[in-house]
């Protein structure tokens, strides 16, 4: 059985299911009033083409016509919203939403999917205003564009003008940075930042949130105008069949999901996006609990905001500020003058969440139908994401734009045929962002993005980071054929090479920190260091608690210890500086270069050291590319790999 023959079977099946619920949601048949729709969006008119698929999908929107009695909870309040339809502005044969998210998007065709699916991209090297140089990839063979940014920036005036008031008060690096971003978003490209830095966050933040509030509110227009011509078409012939070119809507009303780790980042978006819809024009229901449940309890004192500057690295303290838990959910609803928090995942526009909130929910549900429908994703501090559990983030990729199990009272005639066809993949807009590139974020770029729109990745030139003078840093090369071995050739070189070398030497066989950036290599170097006989060590892990931490750093600082094994995310979450170090060893260059800058000062936090006193030895392979650019620069890094 084919794809398309298995994605008919599954829509009729729903469509059965759907059949048998109808005397539970039938309402008393006055007149006809069109239902309410769970997502808005704008339409052009249906063209019917001669793929087997579409065919397929037409059937099903055919039968669904007969059975489906709409969900009409809260019809009277997008009533009210009609106004705001009546008022809209004139659609635009150019309007890029129309064109990506239409009934019949150009870029869509079977050529454009089977080069996404082989992986068949063309890709060129474009210089994007403030974002800096980009590399721009299209599907082989498809009829998208090229280009990273589109002449005029696709936003509804209503929210245009005051963004433009707003912008006219920030710095003219600021501005322009959004201006370039927002460009870039209109051409419905996925997007990937890989390098954002702590001065371009909010402004960032805030052009995005303003790209995802400008699809939402073309999709709740195009609804609500098709609504009122479902209503003017039955009074004028209430005998007439419905209209067939109103294809608007996925299958569930939710469009964009925000993956963040921890609420404060929540609450960071939270404002971007309500810095767009500003009091009295927009009231914003429950922003009290809101901001009760996602900041800090009354009373507490935010030790980090609060400390001296410099006391705390900038990056940690924006990192941690505020509340950091990183179990969380929470649904808004967008109406023409009401920002809804707190609203039901399929009554509402925009999730945002964590990975691992949304990973229990489904887990506890054992469902993610929500998430059939959404449009535009969009990953944030995913560098901080890779130091939680990256396997929360592909649990839920895995369930994104999938058919949904059950109907949701969906008016399978509102839905627009590539949905049905299975295809929403190819049309979602992903936005990640990153302080860097990891293995796990460019393998999620490469495989997780299917747009047949192309998809653009920023690029950065790293400088070799700034380490004290004098110490001598001995980058030690082992040969790896396969990244799937490189764990093994790694713990093989370590534990016959280097660590041998460093226990026949009297002054680096003590005060010695062992730096790991993977916690499954952690876990392995620490057992092998339980086997060694007559090597003392301790340990610092994520796991560690506070009594242990502080056991730890006395005994290495007193030579109790002549080892000191600290994993990565041990220093991401907790920063501490570590005294009595004389020999840093690198297991791996680390994820942060700004950790090897840090590892490196820590014997001069003790009198009477000098350069020469301290050792460094990174042990690295070529699959160790991005980090090592950061550390040695991205020619250094060239170089080192080359050289080995």
């Amino acid at each position: 059985m084919d794809h398309g023959n298995s994605v008919t079977t599954k829509l009729l099946t729903l469509l059965n299911v759907s059949a048998t619920k109808i005397g539970k949601r039938k309402r008393v048949q006055e007149e006809f009033v069109p239902s309410e729709k769970l997502n808005k969006r704008k339409s052009i008119s249906f063209t019917d083409t001669n793929t087997t698929s579409e065919k397929e999908s037409t059937i099903a929107i055919e039968v669904e016509k007969e059975i489906v009695v709409s969900k009409t909870d809260g019809q009277e309040e997008e009533v009210d919203e009609t106004a705001d339809g009546n008022a809209e502005e004139p659609t635009s044969s150019n309007d890029g939403y129309e064109t990506h998210f239409g009934v019949n998007p150009s870029c869509l065709s079977e050529s454009s999917k089977t080069a996404v699916e082989s992986r068949s991209w063309i890709s060129s090297r474009e210089k994007v205003g403030k974002l800096g140089s980009a590399i721009v990839s299209v599907p082989a063979n498809s009829e998208a564009s090229t280009s990273a940014c589109v002449s005029e920036i696709d936003i509804l005036d209503n929210l245009k003008t005051p963004f433009t008031t707003r912008q006219a008060k920030q710095a003219r690096n600021q501005a322009e940075l959004q201006n370039d971003l927002l460009s870039s978003l209109s051409t419905r490209k996925d997007l990937y930042i890989t390098s954002t830095s702590l001065s371009t966050k909010r402004a960032t933040r805030e052009a995005i949130a303003l790209h995802a509030l400008n699809h939402v509110n073309k999709k709740r227009r195009r609804v609500l105008k098709n609504n009122e011509r479902l209503t003017r078409a039955a009074k004028a012939n209430p005998d007439a069949p419905p209209l067939e070119d109103v294809q608007d809507q996925g299958f569930t009303r939710p469009s964009v999901l925000i993956l963040l780790p921890f609420r404060s980042s929540a609450l960071d978006w939270f404002r971007a996006i309500t810095s767009h819809t500003p009091s009295p024009t927009f009231q914003i229901e429950n922003q009290s609990r809101f901001l009760s449940e996602y900041g800090l309890p009354a009373g507490v004192v935010d030790k980090l905001v609060t400390a001296e500057p410099g006391t705390y690295p900038p990056d940690h303290v924006d990192t941690f500020k505020g509340n950091v838990d990183d179990n969380f959910r929470v649904g808004m609803k967008m109406t023409r003058k009401t920002v809804k928090m707190f609203t039901d995942f399929y009554g509402c526009d925009i999730i945002i969440a964590s990975p691992l909130g949304l990973r229990r929910s489904i887990d506890k549900e054992k469902n993610a139908d929500y998430l059939t429908s959404i449009e535009v994703l969009v990953i944030d501090q995913m560098d901080a994401l890779t130091m939680q559990n990256w396997e929360h983030v592909k649990f839920v990729m895995s369930y994104m734009n999938k058919l949904p199990k059950e109907s949701h009272d969906t008016d399978f005639s509102r839905i627009k045929p590539w949905y049905l066809d299975g295809h929403a993949a190819y049309l979602r807009q992903s936005i990640l962002l990153s302080a860097y590139e990891t293995a796990e974020t460019r393998a999620l770029y490469n495989t997780s993005l299917k747009n047949v729109a192309g998809k653009i990745r920023t690029e950065k030139s790293w400088p070799p980071i700034d380490v004290p003078a004098g110490i001598d840093q001995n980058f030690i090369h082992f040969d790896c054929v396969s990244p799937v071995d490189e764990p093994e050739k790694r713990f093989h070189h370590f534990t016959t090479q280097l660590l041998p070398s460093v226990l026949k030497s009297a002054v680096q066989s003590t005060n010695t920190i062992v730096f790991i950036p993977s916690s499954f290599d952690f876990i392995r170097v620490q057992n092998h260091f339980r086997k060694q006989s007559g090597v003392t060590f301790t340990v610092l892990s994520e796991y560690s608690s506070n009594q242990d931490i502080s056991r730890a750093r006395q005994a290495f600082f007193k030579g109790q210890k002549s080892f000191l094994l600290v994993s990565e995310r041990f220093h991401f979450f907790k920063r501490y500086k570590i005294r009595g170090c004389r020999n840093v060893i690198f297991y791996g260059p680390p994820d942060h270069p700004q950790y090897f800058t840090e590892f490196l000062s820590f014997p001069f936090l003790d009198d009477g050291v000098e350069a020469s006193d301290v050792t460094c030895r990174v042990l690295f392979s070529k699959y160790d590319r991005f980090k090592l650019e950061r550390i040695a620069g991205t020619e250094g890094a060239i170089d080192l790999i080359k050289s080995s």
